[in-house]
């Protein structure tokens, strides 16, 4: 038996890609699902067809994901119910309209339950950039002219104290005590930064001084391209770029620029566009590695997500705001990822 009456369960429906709900939602994870909230038919991957806008004229809640369309004046119209859209994910920028705020939609992501992956992808690749372990040839490596291959007092320079910036800021110390970090973020002060760890310095600075520079801006029209030439021009030789972030925050033809004379390395998550295109220099140059944008959650890393957009529409139904740790106001999501 539900633990909820159903009439005190909001209608609800999961709106994302199929099979993104079937990974998400397991046996157990569905059964708590359906002990909140009633679901109304299938999973929804189009919410514009007739048979979609008659299910959604009910809802008061949507379970949502990678897939979900933008919440359009047009679409709420079909939604007139409602009250809250708790997202199995990280960025809410795709869906959430001023339309969403105006009608005082409660959003929440599970962006924070995304970002510990991030981080742990982000610090075994600094380290492994520090000792050359993915760009120094076994056969050379007695050669010289690949730097310091140490993590021993080195400086890591962050773009960005987002929550995955915050997140590397803390872990990157019980790995590599004796290393420096930096960190450039317009929204950072020394008030809200410490015991952090961390040295505040402008973006010239980092660029400078870090001999991994690794990026956690969001994308945001201001941020484009932040990361271009003459920022690159700055590191120093043998220094790594390592962007878990957004592609577009990164200049690509000036970092193919830039690795192509072989001083500089980069690691890249994510590009603009991705993925490039199979003949884009970055694509072949031997001090480059592409990841698949696989820094994120993945596999069973999705059931963390799921379990925090459960928890914060459980606090939601039980009248406990304060409570939800995934909440987004229209100020934070004007600074979010």
């Amino acid at each position: 038996m539900s633990e909820r009456s159903t009439s005190t369960r909001p209608k609800a429906v999961a709106v994302m890609r199929r099979h993104f709900f079937d990974e998400h939602f397991d046996t157990s994870r569905l059964a708590r699902l359906n002990d909140l909230v009633e679901l109304v038919g299938p999973v929804l991957e189009d919410v514009d067809s007739p048979e979609a806008r008659e299910q959604l004229a009910d809802v008061e809640v949507i379970i949502s994901g990678w897939g979900m369309p933008a919440l359009t004046t047009e679409r709420l119209a079909a939604m007139p119910k409602l009250r809250g859209v708790f997202h199995c994910a990280g960025s809410v920028r795709g869906h959430v309209t001023d339309e969403v705020w105006d009608r005082d939609i409660t959003i929440t992501s599970a962006a924070s339950a995304n970002a510990v992956p991030v981080v742990e992808y982000t610090v075994a690749m600094i380290v492994l950039a520090l000792k050359k372990a993915l760009f120094v040839p076994m056969d050379r490596i007695e050669h010289g002219g690949w730097g310091d291959l140490s993590g021993y007092e080195r400086t890591v320079g962050l773009v960005g104290l987002s929550m995955i910036g915050r997140g590397v800021a803390a872990a990157l110390p019980k790995l590599l005590p004796t290393t420096t970090i930096l960190a450039y973020d317009p929204f950072a002060t020394p008030e809200n930064t410490a015991g952090l760890g961390v040295e505040l310095v402008s973006l010239d600075e980092l660029c400078r001084r870090s001999d991994v520079l690794s990026i956690h801006a969001p994308n945001l029209p201001s941020t484009r391209h932040m990361i271009a030439a003459e920022q690159l021009a700055l590191m120093p030789d043998h220094a790594t770029l390592l962007n878990t972030a957004r592609g577009a925050l990164l200049d690509h033809d000036a970092l193919a620029a830039e690795c192509a004379t072989g001083r500089i390395d980069a690691i890249l998550d994510v590009t603009d566009p991705e993925p490039l295109p199979a003949d884009h220099p970055l694509q072949s140059l031997p001090n480059v590695l592409l990841t698949p944008h696989i820094a994120g959650s993945r596999g069973t890393e999705l059931h963390r997500m799921t379990d925090l957009a459960l928890r914060d529409l459980t606090a939601w139904l039980d009248g406990r705001t304060q409570d939800m740790v995934g909440r987004i106001d229209r100020d934070t999501f004007e600074r979010s990822a």
